[in-house]
C-alpha cells in the first residue's frame, strides 16, 4: 500500500464499500454511515479490532462479520492491547503494509479502555484508533459515560448530567503522539483528508468521530447528519487537528449557529432552562477561544 500521495475523494471512498449491507444498526444511525467512509478509505489491506460497543453488533459475529475485512473482537478493556499485538504478528511476519485499525466506542475509549490505549500511546504503538464517540453508553441503555456532555439526560443521569464531558483529544496530543484530530461524517471531506493523511504515518494516530446517537439522544432517525453539522457549525464539537502534540490546526475556523440549535433537535435537553443553556454556550465559547489561542501559538512557533 505505502503512503498515498493523493487526496481520496468522496466518489472514491464510495466505489469500494467494506461494510455490507444486512448489519445490525438502527435506522440512520451514523455509527454505521462513519464506519462505511472510514472502511472504504483505509481499503481491504486492513485489519480491525473492535471492543464491545454498538459498532461490535453492526459487525456481528464471526464469521458472518458485515465488514469484509478481518475483524478480531477483544475486551471492552483491551483494544489497544489487541491492536498492538496484532500490529507486532503482522509485522513479525513481513506484513507491515497491512493497516491494524481500532473501531471503538466512548465506553471502551474514555472509560473502561482508557489505561490501555494510555500505555500504549506512551510506547506510540503503530496503529490507527478510531473512537466513535455517541457520547453515553448507547448499546446497554443510554447510560452516561465521561464523554457525556454537561446537562444530558441519560439512563443513569435522568436529571441531566452535572459534570463537563472529558476532553479526550488535548489528553491523548499530551502524550506526544504523532497525530489527534476530531472528525464527522457530516463533513466527510474533511473525515476523508484525515483518514487519507494517517495512512501515510507511523505510530500512534488516534481520530474521535461525534456520533449523533438517535435513540440515545431523541434525535430524528433522519436528523443524524444535521445533528453532526449543528455540532461542528456551534463550536459543541470543533474539528481540529494536533500533530506531534503541540501543532495545532483548526479545521472548521468559524461558528456559525448558537449552541441552542442544536441542543433543540436532542430530547435529552428537552426543558433544559435558559439559564443552563447559557451556561452551556459559555462553557464552548470558553473551550472554542482556548483553542483558538492554541492553534495560534502554534502557528506563531511554526513561523518563528
Amino acid at each position: 500500500m505505502g503512503k498515498v500521495n493523493r487526496m481520496i475523494t468522496i466518489e472514491q471512498a464510495n466505489q469500494e464499500p467494506m461494510l455490507c449491507s444486512g448489519h445490525a444498526a438502527c435506522p440512520g444511525c451514523l455509527d454505521a454511515l462513519s464506519a462505511r467512509h472510514i472502511l472504504s478509505a483505509m481499503g481491504p489491506n486492513t485489519m480491525a479490532v473492535i471492543p464491545p460497543s454498538c459498532m461490535a453488533i453492526i459487525a456481528g459475529a464471526q464469521p458472518f462479520s458485515s465488514l469484509r475485512i478481518p475483524v478480531y473482537q477483544p475486551t471492552l478493556e483491551a483494544a489497544a492491547a489487541a491492536a498492538t499485538g496484532l500490529r507486532r504478528a503482522l509485522d513479525a511476519q513481513g506484513k507491515h503494509e497491512t493497516h491494524v485499525i481500532v473501531l471503538a466506542g466512548d465506553g471502551g475509549t474514555y472509560d473502561i479502555g482508557f489505561q490501555c490505549l494510555s500505555s500504549a500511546a506512551e510506547r506510540n504503538e503503530d496503529f490507527i484508533y478510531f473512537c466513535l464517540d455517541n457520547e453515553g453508553y448507547m448499546n446497554t441503555g443510554a447510560q452516561k459515560s465521561s464523554s457525556t456532555p454537561h446537562f444530558a439526560r441519560t439512563g443513569s443521569t435522568p436529571a441531566g448530567k452535572t459534570s463537563r464531558k472529558k476532553n479526550l483529544t488535548e489528553i491523548m496530543a499530551a502524550h506526544r503522539v504523532p497525530y489527534v484530530a476530531t472528525a464527522s461524517v457530516g463533513h466527510l471531506p474533511d473525515l476523508l483528508r484525515k483518514v487519507d493523511k494517517v495512512k501515510g504515518m507511523r505510530g500512534t494516530r488516534i481520530i474521535t468521530l461525534l456520533i449523533p446517537c438517535m435513540d440515545g439522544w431523541g434525535v430524528a432517525d433522519d436528523a443524524g447528519l444535521t445533528t453532526a453539522r449543528y455540532a461542528v457549525e456551534s463550536g459543541a464539537f470543533p474539528l481540529y487537528e494536533i500533530e506531534d502534540g503541540h501543532r495545532y490546526t483548526l479545521n472548521h475556523t468559524t461558528k456559525t449557529r448558537p449552541v441552542a440549535d442544536y441542543l433543540g433537535l436532542q430530547r435529552r435537553y428537552r426543558n433544559l432552562s435558559r439559564a443552563d443553556i447559557e451556561t452551556l454556550q459559555a462553557e464552548i465559547d470558553e473551550g472554542w477561544s482556548t483553542l483558538q489561542e492554541r492553534v495560534a501559538n502554534s502557528q506563531r512557533k511554526l513561523h518563528a
